[in-house]
């Protein structure tokens, strides 16, 4: 009988172990669960937070860059209004007489000069007036170095037939490419020179009267950008 007792107690010991180690391990894999749910939260978080670094790290660049080419743009727009100050001033005498023009045309800086004053009707040969003119012209683009120049040649609208000239094209052409070769002669290197004939197809004004007739008739030398003017700014076309 005492045996048994002592067995029955050993039972009863035993049960009472095991329904606490069950509760022990009840409570650690509720532990566990929570931990794993709490794990799981911050790897979330932490991930959202690394791809959101991420995104802000890349708009910064964007950002970044954008302000660069702003700069660069502004650079190049104040050098650009500098050399047109510096043009003006020196020519500055001939813009008075009414014998030159300064413009800026489509974003370029262009040197206009009256056909009048330069050819006669349907010629090609520069008249003496012209001739100083383009010689006071030539004196000052020599001193910018490496900018290269495109003259133009333009007419009105009134069509010209000759053998010599079919249409306003060859006449235009012919006359810019007489003022090259004049430029050439004063020291202008010809290697940043071209020439183009417009024919009456680029008008600065409707041809509807002499006055405005005369105005189309008309030699330009544009001032071509360089590549480090030709900055694309962040959401211009």
């Amino acid at each position: 009988a005492a045996k048994l007792a002592a067995r029955d107690q050993e039972l009863a010991s035993a049960k009472g172990d095991a329904k606490e180690l069950q509760r022990r391990l009840d409570g650690a894999t509720a532990e566990d669960a929570q931990l794993r749910k709490e794990l799981e939260s911050l790897g979330k978080n932490a991930d959202k937070l690394l791809q959101e670094k991420g995104l802000l790290s890349s708009a910064l660049e964007e950002a970044k860059a954008r302000l660069e080419e702003l700069r660069r743009a502004q650079a190049a727009a104040d050098a650009r209004a500098a050399l047109f100050r510096q043009l003006a001033l020196k020519l500055q005498k001939m813009i008075d007489a009414g014998e030159l023009q300064i413009v800026l045309r489509e974003g370029r800086m262009v040197l206009r000069l009256a056909n009048d004053v330069l050819f006669d009707t349907a010629k090609t040969d520069i008249k003496p007036a012209g001739m100083t003119a383009l010689k006071q012209i030539a004196g000052v683009l020599k001193t910018i170095s490496e900018r290269r120049y495109q003259v133009a040649g333009h007419t009105d609208s009134v069509p010209i037939h000759t053998p010599r000239f079919p249409s306003n094209w060859e006449l235009s052409n012919g006359r810019a490419v007489e003022v090259v070769h004049f430029l050439v002669k004063e020291g202008m290197r010809p290697e940043l020179l071209s020439a183009a004939g417009y024919g009456e197809f680029d008008p600065v004004n409707p041809n509807t009267d002499d006055a405005a007739r005369q105005r189309n008739r008309r030699i330009e030398i544009t001032l071509q950008p360089n590549i480090d003017e030709l900055v694309a700014v962040p959401g211009t076309k």
